[in-house]
């Protein structure tokens, strides 16, 4: 029998000789196909997927601006099963047929839409994109389609029929097409959404830029029916001497055998799984610890039948001793700045590890060990890239600001957004810390929300250490005493302070800190702004000489807290956001980089690369 497709009732819909009861016929019809669930099944993405069996969709897609949505719904504002997910072509020339993917301009994939076309560079709502492909389709496999991030809702489909939906622009997520693919050419169609919501994480207002579109890598990746889709290979907590392994398949299948080896260990060893699917070994090993100065890596090699799986791993320990910072049992003071993942020269969305080379050697030129990447997961080769360079890393989840701390849904997409983005990065050495939100205002409806966040990072890893960046609310007769009812949860004292900033510029030689809590501190923001090559007097406000007094000053101050472990300065360079008046000053960015967009450094990166420089020589680092 033949099957009856969308797009073949699509168009004898609007056959200008199809008679009225036609007409209801193929309404109905249509109405009964929107019924049918999803084919495509959601899995969750698996890990290391640059180590797999993959074929890149990036490139140039067709893609269709629509602010109304009219291609998902329809003008009662209900979805449609007609729409510009089915990227009709009409039969005949009579069809009836508002749109053409083939008559569209183009865009890169990965990138987002607000650089790539002048009109959308405010943009906040629907865009369509779609890529045509060709695929051998070979039975005992399976296809996945894996996107690296959407900003900020996707819904996608494969030849007209949806293959599922994500929620969060900054985490990666995946699906079974193997059904929906077939042999020769195939349309993939992605509703792009990147309008704001109270509901949202991040919800209605954020200090960067909302860049929406498909921002990451798009990738079909072949594998065997069973596959192993998840692994954790790292030290034991608190013994350097002692690897833990586990090793997840994609289903529970009981004594399937999985070879790991580790050369340069001379490990070999096989391990089989359990009714659950897992397999999991613990074995005594001697690495060189991987750290800043020495950030070593070994080939780890993960085989199931016939499949091996590649990744470059490095072993280290992080804890916390009273109010120190321990790396590889040894104190270590974090020399660090905040980043957006946004571009150098371009102001784009960064999308390659080239992208992220040139933020990380600013850093470390500014004499940095650590980057607290803002606020979001930042891209996997980022990650990766830090790694390879010895930068270590603050991972953060964008709870930012006001969230709507009541709502169970909001809960479940912030923990959602938390697991994907500590699955992705959990065997990175240079990954230290995990942030469950910034500068958000103090309360019991967010004490709890957040509380329960950091206790799911806790109980999926014990090996890393939780913080959030709290928000100071003031001080009184200069004396500024944290106090925050999150304290008990997190591992790490984090908190933002802006003083010569937003409040007096000759506060800070006066202001004391007062930190109740016998756990290590790292200041996680404070600054403030200076266009680059604007010079004057040190008390005129956005002249690089203030900028340079505000932070001498506020380095003097931070040096007696007691228990700093670290700092990272907001921020490493100028970066685009709304909240910026388009004025002579900032023009829609927040000035208060220490390297503008440019690449200029202004004289404050001197002031805090020479603390820096004593910083290292204090704790033993490298300069």
């Amino acid at each position: 029998m033949k099957t009856i497709s969308h797009l073949s009732v699509h168009t004898f819909l609007f056959c200008p000789s199809a008679g009225k009861i036609a007409r209801r016929l193929a309404l109905w019809l249509l109405t009964m196909m929107a019924a049918v669930p999803v084919q495509a099944a959601e899995v969750t993405a698996p890990v290391n997927i640059y180590g797999r069996h993959v074929t890149s969709l990036n490139g140039p897609w067709h893609y269709l601006i629509d602010q109304q949505e009219m291609g998902y719904y329809d003008y009662r504002m209900k979805p449609m099963s007609w729409g510009f997910f089915l990227d009709a072509q009409p039969a005949r020339p009579s069809d009836l047929v508002e749109y053409s993917f083939d008559d569209c301009p183009t865009m890169q994939v990965p990138g987002d839409w607000n650089t790539q076309d002048p009109h959308l560079l405010w943009y906040e709502g629907t865009v369509w994109m779609r890529r045509k492909f060709n695929h051998e389709v070979r039975a005992g496999q399976h296809t996945l389609l894996y996107f690296g991030a959407v900003n900020y809702e996707a819904i996608v489909w494969v030849n007209g029929k949806e293959a599922g939906r994500h929620v969060g622009g900054f985490t990666p997520f995946c699906m079974d097409v193997s059904t929906l693919l077939r042999d020769g050419e195939n349309s993939l169609v992605v509703k792009v959404d990147n309008k704001r919501r109270k509901e949202n994480i991040p919800t209605q207002i954020f200090d960067w830029w909302n860049y929406g579109g498909i921002t990451r890598d798009v990738l079909l990746v072949t594998t065997p029916e069973t596959y192993i889709e998840d692994y954790t290979v790292q030290l034991a907590k608190g013994n350097p001497r002692m690897i833990d392994c586990v090793v997840g398949l994609n289903k529970a299948v009981e004594g399937q055998p999985v070879r790991l080896s580790i050369p340069e260990l001379g490990i070999s060893r096989v391990l089989t799984t359990g009714a659950d699917g897992k397999a999991r070994t613990a074995f005594r090993a001697r690495p060189q610890l991987w750290s800043p100065d020495t950030p070593q890596l070994y080939d780890v090699e993960l085989t199931l039948d016939s499949e091996t799986l590649k990744d470059r791993i490095g072993f280290r320990t992080i804890e916390t001793r009273g109010r120190q910072i321990l790396l590889n049992g040894k104190p270590i003071f974090l020399r660090g700045v905040c980043a957006h993942e946004e571009t150098a020269y371009t102001n784009r969305r960064c999308t390659t590890a080239a992208d992220a080379d040139t933020l990380i050697a600013w850093a470390k030129d500014m004499g940095c060990n650590f980057l607290r990447l803002a606020h979001y997961p930042h891209n996997e080769l980022a990650i990766r890239e830090a790694e390879r360079q010895g930068m270590l890393l603050w991972e953060e989840l964008p709870c930012y600001w006001t969230i709507d701390w009541e709502n169970p849904e909001t809960y479940a997409n912030a923990e959602r957004q938390l697991g994907d983005m500590m699955r992705r990065d959990k065997n990175r050495a240079s990954v230290i810390i995990w942030s469950v939100a910034n500068e958000t205002p103090h309360g019991e409806a967010r004490d709890r929300f957040l509380s329960r966040l950091a206790r799911y990072a806790h109980a999926h890893d014990s090996t890393r250490l939780v913080s959030l960046a709290m928000e100071v609310t003031g001080a009184s007769n200069y004396v500024n005493r944290l106090s925050d009812n999150l304290h008990p949860y997190v591992d790490v004292i984090s908190f933002n302070q802006y003083v010569g900033w937003y409040r007096d510029v000759n506060d800070a030689p006066k202001m004391k800190w007062e930190i109740p809590y016998d756990k290590p501190v790292i200041v996680s923001e404070f600054g403030g702004g200076a266009v680059a090559g604007l010079h004057g007097d040190a008390g005129q406000r956005w002249t690089e000489e203030f900028q340079e007094r505000l932070y001498i000053q506020n380095l003097a101050m931070l040096d007696r807290i007691d228990g700093l472990a670290g700092t990272t300065p907001w921020v490493l360079k100028d970066f685009r956001s709304p909240r910026r008046p388009q004025s002579v000053l900032q023009k829609d960015f927040n000035r208060k980089g220490l390297v503008s967009d440019q690449g200029l450094r202004k004289k404050a990166f001197y002031v805090v690369r020479n603390w820096y420089l004593q910083k290292a020589r204090q704790y033993g680092g490298k300069k």
